[in-house]
């Protein structure tokens, strides 16, 4: 044999790697459109906010690098960022807790129901279809000094104030707010993982003589706590990321009483023209979810029961 033609069989093996199969190509093609929009509206985004974080940008002037001198700002001098950050952590546990309870005691009195659980599930699911501006000023006109929930608080005598004038009560009309229009994803959710509970689990336990309730702690809950997982970790992550309502509703106020890393990130970029310090606010909140979700995934070890 010509060195050539061995030449030639050598290389063979080596073209035929180079090649792909055709279900990958197919595939490859029809991915490509996502991969381009997320790396054009997403990645580099990311990564040019973690750039600008370092910099000294005024929007209209060229941006100029101040290395660390944005964080050191955010943590020593800036007297707010306190503030913000309570106001975010205490918006985020609230919200998490309340979504989380509401949203399962409503799928299990859905489950029990014999009939109409259709019904109840478009009913609590079609206020998340509605757009959160669009809701949040409903509820603006609902909330307004001698609206109709300051009616409803006189009729019912409870003595309580304004909730948007108000800066003890303002974040619970917010939470209100955020929990009417979104409740209904986990309420969906958990109805349809308390649907595929094996029925003969809860047979054999009312045949030993388990109530309801001690049915739901030790069959039903541990049974569904991957989707609970999920929806507290979900929750969690957008509860963090609040913008709408507050900028909807109260802009910040009264006074700095529900300002959060979402509103402050609006304000100092696109109000006060500050994109490095805006930029590095994102990437506290950034810093803040990816710790909460790591936090959580650990802690899943000890509630989260999986089928084997």
């Amino acid at each position: 044999m010509s060195e050539s033609a061995v030449a030639e069989l050598s290389l063979q093996p080596v073209q035929r790697r180079r090649f792909l199969k055709p279900e990958t190509q197919t595939a490859m093609v029809f991915l490509l459109p996502s991969f381009l929009g997320f790396m054009i509206f997403m990645a580099l985004p990311i990564v040019a906010s973690l750039a600008l974080s370092f910099t000294n940008w005024q929007l209209i002037s060229t941006p100029s690098f101040v290395g660390f001198q944005n964080y050191i700002k955010l943590f020593t001098v800036d007297p707010s960022f306190s503030t913000i950050l309570g106001n975010t952590l205490f918006f985020a546990v609230e919200y998490l807790a309340v979504n989380i309870i509401v949203s399962l005691t409503l799928a299990v009195w859905i489950s029990s129901l014999k009939h109409g659980k259709a019904i109840f599930r478009v009913i609590f699911f079609l206020p998340t279809f509605t757009p959160t501006i669009a809701a949040s000023v409903v509820w603006l006109l609902i909330f307004t000094p001698d609206g109709l929930a300051d009616s409803v608080i006189r009729s019912l005598g409870l003595g309580l104030p304004n909730f948007l004038l108000s800066s003890s009560w303002a974040m619970q009309a917010v939470v209100i707010v955020t929990l009417w229009a979104n409740v209904g994803y986990n309420v969906v959710m958990f109805n349809a993982a308390l649907d595929l509970v094996p029925k003969h689990y809860l047979e054999a336990a009312m045949i030993d003589g388990a109530g309801p309730w001690r049915r739901f702690w030790r069959i039903r809950l541990p049974l569904i706590s991957p989707t609970v997982f999920f929806a507290t970790v979900m929750t969690a992550i957008t509860s963090l990321q609040v913008f709408d309502e507050i900028f909807a509703m109260t802009r910040g106020g009264p006074g700095s009483a529900t300002a959060t890393l979402g509103f402050a990130i609006y304000q100092k970029g696109f109000t006060n023209f500050q994109m490095g310090y805006a930029s590095a606010l994102a990437w506290v909140m950034f810093v803040m979810i990816m710790a909460l979700t790591i936090l959580q995934f650990r802690m899943q070890r000890k509630w989260v029961h999986y089928d084997e």
